[in-house]
């Protein structure tokens, strides 16, 4: 399960963090994706601990984390991780991030590689959606508050999981649901507003890190060709996919532990 989180202060606010692991291994650090907490990353940090330090937050607006007004951009989620590691006392750190967070690792790559010892982006795509869609999105749940995050979580599912894993994992996929729902809706907006407004296409050729494109077979929101694109642009990159949809650490959770431990363990 993991160690309790606490609340760490740094240079950007009091954010919610765990920490497992030895505190002499090198560390990795996981980020969540839109709508989750750093609860999303339990079923892998028993077997990450045994490698690494682990490093689990709430990306701003999300759980115990600052909500600050918004529109957020990634230049702020991406400095939220530096001063994460700065409170921590960590120079570098591997990452893995799943769709939004993803999006941050990208963002890293690009401005602070010197920081990071391997970029695990997961269900992630250089430019995610469409701007439109998201400053749609961002202007209900403002407007709907807890009821839009309540109608969210009701149509989540079918975007975040294959049809037989909501079948054969009910629990898991109620669960998820219950913490998209629980979100604060100004935090979820203004990272919408963060999505809507980034596009790291014409940076990607900047990405040094070694770097692991994982993607789902069967994800609508961000598909293999997505990670295939950014495979192009980003020197050295290798491609793993695994038969999920969009959040694939929950669908295929010893798969999803196994890609990422192989590919870290070896850069």
């Amino acid at each position: 399960m993991g160690h309790d989180p606490f609340q760490l202060l740094t240079s950007r606010g009091n954010f919610r963090v765990a920490v497992d692991g030895d505190v002499t291994a090198p560390a990795l650090i996981l980020s969540n994706s839109l709508g989750t907490t750093l609860e999303m990353w339990t079923p892998q940090v028993a077997e990450f601990a045994k490698h690494w330090r682990v490093i689990r937050y709430d990306t701003r607006g999300h759980g115990g984390s600052p909500v600050t007004p918004g529109p957020y951009r990634f230049d702020d989620l991406g400095q939220d991780v530096l001063a994460l590691l700065d409170a921590l006392s960590v120079e570098q750190a591997a990452f893995c991030g799943i769709s939004m967070g993803g999006h941050t690792g990208l963002w890293l790559g690009i401005h602070a590689a010197t920081r990071l010892s391997a970029l695990v982006v997961c269900n992630s795509a250089a430019r995610i959606g469409t701007q439109p869609a998201w400053l749609e999105r961002a202007s209900m749940v403002r407007a709907g508050g807890a009821t839009s995050m309540r109608n969210l979580a009701d149509s989540a599912p079918g975007r975040w999981f294959t049809e037989g894993f909501i079948h054969d994992q009910p629990d898991v996929v109620q669960r998820v649901q219950e913490g998209l729902a629980q979100i604060n809706p100004e935090g979820y907006a203004a990272c919408c507003e963060a999505l809507a407004t980034s596009d790291l296409r014409a940076d990607l050729g900047l990405i040094s890190t070694p770097t692991l494109l994982l993607a789902g077979a069967f994800d609508p929101v961000t598909t293999v060709a997505d990670a295939q694109a950014m495979q192009v642009d980003i020197a050295h990159a290798q491609l793993a996919v695994l038969p999920t949809s969009h959040l694939s650490n929950l669908e295929a959770l010893g798969g999803f532990a196994q890609t990422v431990h192989n590919f870290i363990a070896h850069v």
